[in-house]
């Protein structure tokens, strides 16, 4: 779906905006990850925008807790402009392997741009469905995503298929935004939304992260996709922005854009103005706080039992 058709519908006097209901509630069909795909196609541009580092600092994470060797195989789920795969990459070294798969092709692209101009050979980059692995069982060892098992329908599919292409004793993790995260910035532009008619019919507060913002959720996934040995742990990550203008960033190069982009110019103009107005009330001599705590989950695939 293009830019041009995130046009207003109306159901009464209720907008619905499609983009926003793909991307901020759970999908529930395939036109649902077209729009995901397409709403992320034009966020690739921004998505490394320094107002995001949160993803960057995530990805050193995930690949630390993945302890990514020479010589490893190495599938990151939803890689989005590659910042863990990349850092994968290096690691793994001319030996290895990583295979990055997104739904975007535009932050494909723009993973593979990063990757030339690091020299780095061992990566590929495909478009595929995290529900739906086009591997043999038992060729990876060790799966990664950051972010993105939140946004599939089927969440335990997804980790029977990781659990699949792991080799016996390979390990996967994944990253989900825990309880506070964005907040309470996120309260305030929700707030924002709501009383002045803008928030989408079928968008759900809270948002499509928080189901997994639960640590016992995220230790149940694991377990009954067959993993064992798993802990979820919470990485406290936040920093300053420089001012109000900076949580627009952080919108705009977003999933949050998906609430904004079905306004007209001037609306959004107008509703920018009154929005980080709010914001701009937090702000301390630092500037202003996001709060992007963090789970990071983790597993291990049984080795095999020996024969007899």
């Amino acid at each position: 779906m293009g830019y041009s058709n995130i046009l207003l519908d109306y159901i009464g006097s209720t907008r619905v905006y499609p983009e926003a209901v793909g991307i901020m509630s759970v999908p529930q069909s395939q036109a649902d990850k077209t729009r995901i795909s397409a709403l992320f196609d034009r966020l690739a541009a921004g998505y490394d925008h320094e107002a995001l580092r949160f993803f960057a600092f995530c990805a050193d994470q995930l690949v630390q807790r993945l302890a990514v060797s020479t010589g490893q195989k190495i599938l990151d789920v939803a890689t989005g402009t590659g910042a863990a795969a990349l850092t994968a990459a290096q690691l793994a070294g001319p030996d290895g392997r990583v295979i990055g798969i997104d739904l975007s092709e535009a932050m494909l692209d723009r993973a593979a741009e990063k990757a030339r101009a690091l020299g780095l050979r061992n990566i590929d980059l495909h478009l595929m469905d995290a529900e739906s692995l086009e591997f043999r069982a038992g060729y990876f060892d060790g799966v990664m995503c950051g972010f993105g098992l939140f946004f599939v329908s089927d969440m335990a599919r997804a980790l029977g298929e990781w659990h699949r292409v792991l080799r016996p004793g390979g390990t996967v993790v994944f990253s989900a935004f825990a309880p506070g995260a964005f907040e309470p910035l996120a309260a305030l532009f929700f707030d924002r939304l709501e009383r002045e008619g803008l928030m989408p019919e079928g968008v759900s507060r809270p948002p499509v992260w928080h189901r997994l913002a639960d640590l016992g959720r995220c230790r149940g996934l694991l377990a009954g996709a067959g993993f064992e040995a798993v802990k979820v742990d919470l990485e406290p990550i936040g920093y300053h922005l420089a001012g109000a203008d900076q949580w627009w960033d952080v919108l705009w190069n977003s999933g949050f854009r998906a609430l904004l982009e079905g306004m007209d110019l001037e609306r959004r103009s107008q509703f920018r103005a009154a929005h980080l107005a709010d914001i701009a009330q937090t702000a301390s001599a630092q500037g202003i706080r996001l709060e992007v705590p963090t789970l990071l989950a983790h597993g291990r695939k049984p080795l095999a039992k020996p024969a007899g």
